[in-house]
């Protein structure tokens, strides 16, 4: 009874006012990963450098993320002070809370949000930065030409799309696909925390400067933070350059192809 008036306590503070919580989890379902001549393809990952690099990987770092006290809601008929509403949801009231999130402006520009997809018992977890237009209009993280690559990317350290779990830092998509703001980012904390939580993986593969800065709480730039495996809730944490920038610059792949060897060896030791 103690746990149901504190939920109702939180989804109050959130502005819900009915919770009805569904008769069954949602499938994931299998993704159909694009066909080898519709994604932009990754191909020199799979054969460049096989010889190198061979050792096991570098003692993780030091550098352990402890995060900031998260925020507080208040209750205006109550007057509770609660700490964010995460601890203790299952996935389809996390969901849901996402669902009907407010707490920043961006939910006036959404067509929805982006929850995650995937594997939810997965032991990779792609984490990346925010959605874009083609996401938040499908309502699903990583698809158009640079979701087919992070497809194309994970075949090559043989995964499939299906196997791992993918989120983004940010919920909802900001406008423009700028980049979000740390007030935004600080309001859908507590969402992926409680997503990590729930999969508990083994490894986490950041892609891009702003998910891997949000991550670790850092200005440091992306090429600093590549080579390094760091930890995120007591998760190994492996940066790596997003798959939208590698179509930019496709020079890049090589790197990216070192940043998925290390998170391999990193999950394997």
């Amino acid at each position: 009874m103690e746990r149901e008036r504190r939920r109702l306590q939180y989804l109050e503070a959130m502005g819900i006012q009915v919770w009805v919580p569904r008769s069954s989890p949602p499938q994931s379902g299998k993704l159909e990963t694009p066909a080898r001549g519709e994604a932009e393809s990754f191909p020199s990952l799979q054969h460049e450098n096989r010889h190198t690099e061979t050792g096991r990987a570098p003692p993780l770092s030091s550098y352990s993320r402890e995060p900031p006290a998260p925020a507080i809601l208040h209750s205006a008929d109550a007057n509770v002070t609660l700490t964010p509403p995460t601890a203790g949801l299952d996935w389809n009231e996390l969901e849901m809370c996402v669902r009907n999130c407010t707490t920043c402006a961006l939910h006036r520009t959404r067509t929805q949000t982006v929850f995650g997809v995937g594997n939810r018992s997965a032991s990779w977890m792609v984490i990346g930065e925010a959605p874009g237009e083609q996401e938040d209009l499908k309502g699903e993280p990583f698809v158009g030409r640079a979701g087919q690559l992070l497809n194309e990317m994970l075949r090559a350290i043989g995964l499939s799309r299906a196997e791992v779990y993918i989120a983004n830092v940010l919920k909802c998509r900001p406008p423009r696909n700028r980049d979000p703001t740390e007030e935004e980012a600080d309001a859908c904390e507590a969402f992926l925390k409680r997503q990590v939580a729930l999969i508990s993986p083994r490894i986490i593969l950041a892609t891009g400067r702003i998910a891997a800065q949000n991550l670790l709480r850092t200005a440091t730039a992306i090429g600093k933070l590549r080579g390094n495996v760091y930890r995120y809730q007591d998760i190994p944490l492996v940066v790596t350059y997003h798959p939208a920038y590698l179509l930019r610059s496709p020079g890049e792949k090589r790197k990216a192809w070192e940043d998925l060897r290390l998170a391999e060896r990193t999950f394997r030791a």
